[in-house]
């Protein structure tokens, strides 16, 4: 068995009320300046008074910066890091989506650093993260990113997108409280849900999966498979946004140690190109990549099945495995995301590009089961445009 790496974040607090323990944990850092990354929206509906208002009452210097907008482009998170390394902070809290939550990590370390963003991303740059930077704490307001436990910053470029990714991108305190999500609407639950069980089922089928990911990409994917429905029909289903919290938590430790392949490699290029939401370009492309790499993994997507709900129990591995490609299909369609390409208006002309940037993502292709080659990555996306899944015609050991 090979060696498994793990990393977590300093300190997680994950349940209702998990964000009473904010001002505690602040006091212990003593910083005097403190810069909030947070979207618009949050700070319309008055919630990040109810976070800032606490801590300017405990004579913390407060500066919010709201210029968040979903999918980043790099030029956001430069301008974000420029104004970080100039204002002189002592620490940086980031609360919202993952798009907060990456930018929030981003200005926090490369505050302290020399050159542009750019200069660090994992594709292009030239430059590694070398210093932990400011101490940040993240506080995740929807349930599935997972940001708030990963090492990774993921910025839009022109047609795609890259990431910043060290061990320093870790939360110093990271504070899961369900009760953040309550207002969620249908929509973005249903995405980010979505984007939640696409992290624990690729780290599940991964070829770095371990034993420890295993656990973790299995709970999160009864979570979310027993909740998700009553969430987005129930934004205050109290247990359903309990069980989704959880279950992105775990998904994101989970993703974070096996990593995601095939279905990220292709969604990126949905977001970079068409500005698709990333959970929703994760659903759209879920059910055909694991429908499209199934015979390399039978034996995890029978206990994907049974961890959703079904029962592989008098089915044979090959059975169970199409049933669960059914079910994720199922889960996509009840959740009211398009299950097609057609569905977001992507015109078939637009397939070779997609495929293109899709093949650049070497480092998410490489944890593929099945191996995915340019051709395989041009099958999937004409098969998400179809709305059928297909299947390789070569044949592989089964997992």
């Amino acid at each position: 068995m090979s060696v498994a790496r793990l990393a977590f974040a300093s300190l997680s607090y994950v349940g209702w009320g998990a964000l009473e323990q904010l001002l505690p944990e602040v006091r212990r850092f003593s910083p005097k300046r403190i810069l909030v990354v947070t979207d618009p929206a949050l700070e319309k509906i008055g919630f990040i008074q109810r976070v800032t208002g606490p801590l300017i009452q405990q004579g913390y210097e407060v500066e919010r910066y709201t210029d968040v907008v979903p999918e980043p482009p790099l030029e956001v998170g430069e301008k974000l890091v420029s104004m970080t390394r100039q204002g002189k902070f002592d620490m940086v809290i980031g609360i919202g989506g993952g798009s907060s939550l990456d930018l929030a990590k981003l200005a926090a370390v490369l505050a302290v650093h020399e050159g542009t963003v750019a200069d660090y991303l994992n594709l292009t740059g030239t430059k590694t993260v070398q210093q932990k930077g400011l101490p940040k704490i993240l506080i995740p307001t929807t349930s599935g990113t997972g940001s708030e436990v990963t090492n990774i910053s993921v910025l839009s470029l022109e047609t795609t997108k890259d990431v910043v990714t060290h061990d320093y991108l870790l939360a110093d305190v990271a504070i899961v409280d369900p009760a953040l999500t309550v207002t969620v609407p249908p929509r973005v639950t249903a995405a980010t849900g979505i984007d939640a069980l696409t992290h624990a089922v690729e780290a599940y089928v991964s070829v770095h999966a371990s034993p420890t990911t295993d656990g973790l990409a299995l709970q999160a994917i009864r979570l979310i498979g027993r909740s998700l429905r009553k969430a987005v029909a129930d934004g205050n289903d109290k247990q359903a946004r309990i069980d989704m919290s959880n279950g992105s938590y775990l998904a994101g430790l989970a993703f974070f140690h096996a990593g995601v392949a095939g279905v990220h490699a292709l969604a990126y290029p949905l977001g970079g190109q068409f500005h698709i939401s990333h959970g929703e370009s994760n659903a759209v492309l879920l059910p055909y990549v694991m429908g499209y790499i199934r015979q390399s993994c039978t034996k995890r997507m029978a206990d994907i099945l049974n961890a959703l709900g079904g029962n592989s129990a008098y089915l044979s591995e090959e059975e169970a495995s199409y049933r669960c490609v059914e079910e994720l299909e199922r889960l996509v369609k009840e959740v009211g995301i398009p299950n097609t390409l057609g569905g977001f208006h992507i015109p078939e002309t637009a397939l070779e590009s997609l495929t293109q940037d899709a093949i650049q993502q070497k480092r998410l292709l490489a944890r593929s089961p099945l191996p995915l080659l340019e051709e395989d990555i041009r099958n999937i996306y004409q098969s998400a445009f179809i709305g059928r899944v297909t299947e390789p015609k070569r044949k592989m050991e089964k997992s």
